[in-house]
């Protein structure tokens, strides 16, 4: 494609070369480069591409896209862009590269610290049932109608999510699905892509290794609403502080779901099981396979996005009730010994309260709690001991574990935990690092009547030690206790 086509949308401040050359690939990773090929600079959290342009232009870049000042000599065979931003100059001509295809789709997005995953999976399962080609991007996997393909970022850098999205065109997809975190918000990666609605979930202390402060989290969210068209639709949880915050400077059209104040899209409890909870969804009575008021709040946003999106309500409703949990959110596995596992994803501390209110609502104190948890390496410091606070209050028994450390000791992140605990509450904590060995200790006390809740993991099927992915699924091990592979006897 001609370089001035790609870059017809950038906010260009000066060109250094031929801007008719041909471009025969996009990049920002100079690893990949190929002759002819366009770089993008952008300065990243670890690295600067900035650094790498000397080494793209060796592999045979033809373009180089920039937006620091150009130290260096001006080659003849190179043409040189400098930008006003990177991020947004990437995320713009990959859009341009790939033919725009979010243009050419339903594409939503959803926000917020707790349910992206469950919202937009279940909003991509529910449209495939009514017969729609459909794509999903999230965490857990991305899909192409049935197609799958796994997944390594919540929301994928610009180049591979217009790739994917062109996928989806390419294939007849008329809806797509996609978690927005905000981190992807903050670097530009969903820039100029077109959404044809965005949800709003909830807003609780995550991520603060990467933003400032709740404030700036909380903006960036907001900022995600803030440019959606007015054509689109704004759906915002608005039992949640910050659910109307959200909508305050959006040109989209508002709408709201709750479960406790009047709104668009209203739910009410009435049974709460192990195996569902029997609701009311705008006086229409129904049982789901889901456990939890979260969940709840959940299938609401599902709701009133299909129906936005304009689903027949009747099928929408008949569709909620076959609806199955998400891998690895709150994933119920009973043993022979009369017992339950629950496989959660929960690593926030509101995501831990949740799930342990929700299994006290199932239990009414006819059985005890066992939480294993641990918190991740590398990653925010400050709700460590919160976690654990949190845990040890909601929990009978409470098994503080590693989750994935990363480059940090394990045993530093559990005594950051502990720190959330007085001495005298310290001795009623068993502290077990090998996270195997602390699943096994759990259903090793469990009786009958009690649960296991196996917290901060949930789909992931690694354990990442000193930046190496060994294999470990929680629920695997679960399975393999169950089974009788383990030896239930403490040591």
């Amino acid at each position: 494609m001609e370089l001035s086509k790609l870059i017809a949308n950038c906010n260009v401040i000066s060109i250094k070369g031929d801007e008719k050359t041909e471009v025969s690939a996009i990049v920002s990773d100079s690893r990949q480069v190929q002759r002819g090929s366009l770089f993008v600079a952008v300065e990243g959290v670890c690295a600067d591409g900035h650094s790498y342009i000397g080494k793209a232009i060796e592999e045979g870049a033809s373009v180089i896209v920039y937006d620091k000042p150009f130290i260096g000599e001006f080659l003849s065979q190179v043409t040189y862009v400098q930008v006003e931003n990177s991020a947004v100059a990437l995320a713009l001509i990959a859009s341009q590269w790939y033919g725009n295809p979010s243009r050419h789709l339903k594409l939503i997005g959803v926000t917020g610290t707790n349910g992206k995953t469950t919202v937009a999976t279940l909003l991509y399962e529910m449209f495939r049932r009514q017969g729609y080609a459909v794509g999903l991007l999230s965490t857990v996997c991305n899909y192409v109608n049935e197609k799958k393909y796994p997944t390594t970022h919540t929301t994928l850098d610009p180049i591979a999510l217009n790739q994917f999205l062109r996928m989806m065109v390419d294939a007849g997809c008329e809806f797509a699905f996609m978690e927005v975190s905000s981190h992807a918000i903050h670097q530009k990666r969903v820039y100029g892509l077109e959404f044809a609605g965005g949800i709003f979930t909830n807003l609780t202390q995550d991520h603060l290794d990467y933003h400032k402060n709740m404030l700036e989290y909380r903006d960036v969210k907001k900022s995600f609403f803030d440019d959606l068209p007015a054509d689109a639709f704004a759906l915002t949880n608005i039992d949640d502080k910050n659910g109307l915050f959200m909508l305050q400077n959006t040109k989209a059209k508002k709408y709201t779901y709750s479960l406790k104040n009047m709104a668009d899209f209203k739910a009410r409890i009435f049974e709460k099981h192990f195996n569902g909870t029997d609701i009311e969804i705008n006086r229409r009575q129904l049982t789901v396979q889901f456990v939890g008021m979260f969940n709840v709040y959940n299938l609401l946003a599902v709701y009133g996005a299909s129906i936005l999106l304009g689903l027949n309500e009747d099928d929408v409703l008949r569709t909620l009730t076959v609806l199955k949990p998400v891998a690895g959110r709150f994933q119920t596995i009973h043993s022979s010994k009369g017992f339950t596992a629950i496989v959660d994803y929960a690593h926030t501390p509101d995501a831990l309260t949740n799930v342990l209110n929700a299994i006290h609502d199932v239990l009414e104190k006819k059985g005890s709690i066992i939480t294993v948890v641990g918190c991740g390496g590398n990653r925010d410091k400050t709700k460590r001991p919160i976690m654990a606070r949190e845990a040890y209050r909601l929990s009978d028994k409470v098994i503080f574990t590693s989750d994935n450390p990363r480059f940090e000791d394990p045993q530093d992140i559990l005594n950051d935990m502990l720190a959330g605990l007085s001495e005298e509450e310290q001795q009623n904590v068993l502290t077990i690092a090998d996270r195997r060995e602390a699943i096994k200790t759990a259903c090793a006390l469990a009786k009958p009547g009690d649960v296991v809740l196996i917290a901060g993991k949930g789909h992931e099927d690694y354990q990442e030690i000193r930046g190496v992915k060994h294999h470990f699924d929680d629920k695997e091990e679960v399975e393999k206790i169950f089974f009788g592979r383990y030896d239930f006897k403490l040591k």
